[in-house]
């Protein structure tokens, strides 16, 4: 039997498209909510519909703004917590603030748990995301987090190219564990970009390829897409080495400022990416591919309403919806 009475899933402003889709793969229609700004500033929530112990999936990327969505995200959790929610899982396909997970300058905050002490503060029971920026941050959490990783669905996308003498390519040493796994799942050799960032701008520069990537198509595989300036540099320090051709899988696409200039006057030959982040119309440019996630989002959901295994998704790839 059921641990509650059914599933409500409920958006905020950041992505509700993604929560459509969502939705219709779990064959159920968005939950009813109002979230809006007062003239002062001020966030409102207000749960449209009775979700008095229901199973309740609050879906929210922390998407620009970032602050702006956050908030959201915490009021809606409080508001779903005081209308006696059965169970509040906030699912935050792209968790911001994920750089700040150490440390790494004196006299600096950690954010990333920061902004898990709010979430659990605000009356979430688990959190469900998508390739954390950092695996420590799923201790930062004294709550239930499941992780999902959507290495397999860009994966995917590059297999149905057929291309010959591929190699993944991690643009930096961070991304290496990524890229390793990319080049087991496409079985094909990986090499790794060394770079070094300037101070905290977002300039970067590549110094270095570490393996053999002359007359190869490359693949550079990230977590995220801020700038475009790493991927950018990555791309064409791979072509000075010799890449026939330089493609690039990413999962989230933050996009910033005029990233997709950047990505569209660079040397790649394609840019896949996945839907945790909201594209605006006009970030859009010829040689981006979008990959949506819904379907692995909406499985964990079943899973989790279910009192299923979420790991077992990534075990014998159970999902073929």
């Amino acid at each position: 039997m059921p641990l509650f009475n059914g599933i409500k899933v409920f958006s905020g402003n950041a992505h509700p498209a993604l929560t459509r889709d969502i939705c219709s793969y779990l064959d159920i229609k968005p939950a009813r909510n109002e979230v809006f700004k007062f003239s002062n500033d001020e966030t409102f929530v207000r749960v449209l519909e009775n979700i008095r112990e229901e199973d309740v999936f609050l879906v929210q990327p922390i998407s620009k703004p970032v602050n702006e969505h956050l908030m959201e995200l915490w009021i809606m959790i409080d508001a779903a917590r005081r209308a006696s929610a059965g169970r509040i899982t906030a699912v935050i396909p792209y968790y911001a603030y994920g750089r700040t997970d150490k440390k790494d300058q004196p006299r600096v905050a950690i954010t990333a748990r920061l902004v898990a002490d709010f979430i659990t503060a605000a009356g979430a029971d688990r959190v469900l995301t998508m390739n954390l920026h950092a695996g420590q941050i799923q201790g930062f959490f004294n709550i239930p987090l499941d992780e999902l990783d959507a290495t397999d669905l860009i994966a995917e996308q590059f297999r149905l190219k057929n291309l010959e003498d591929l190699i993944v390519v991690a643009p930096d040493v961070g991304a290496a564990k990524m890229a390793r796994d990319m080049a087991d799942r496409l079985n094909c050799p990986m090499a790794i970009i060394e770079k070094q960032r300037i101070g905290n701008s977002d300039t970067v520069k590549a110094t270095n390829v570490i393996g053999d990537v002359k007359n190869k198509i490359a693949l550079i595989l990230d977590g995220e897409i801020d700038t475009g300036g790493s991927v950018s540099a990555a791309a064409k320090a791979l072509t000075t080495h010799g890449a026939k051709k330089v493609y690039c899988g990413v999962v989230h696409p933050i996009l910033s400022g005029d990233a997709h200039k950047t990505l569209a006057n660079s040397v790649l030959n394609e840019t896949v990416v996945t839907d945790t982040l909201p594209i605006p119309k006009e970030k859009l440019f010829p040689g981006l591919q979008v990959v949506s996630v819904a379907s692995l989002l909406g499985e964990a959901i079943r899973r989790i309403h279910n009192g299923m295994s979420v790991g077992a998704m990534f075990e014998r790839k159970e999902l073929n919806r």
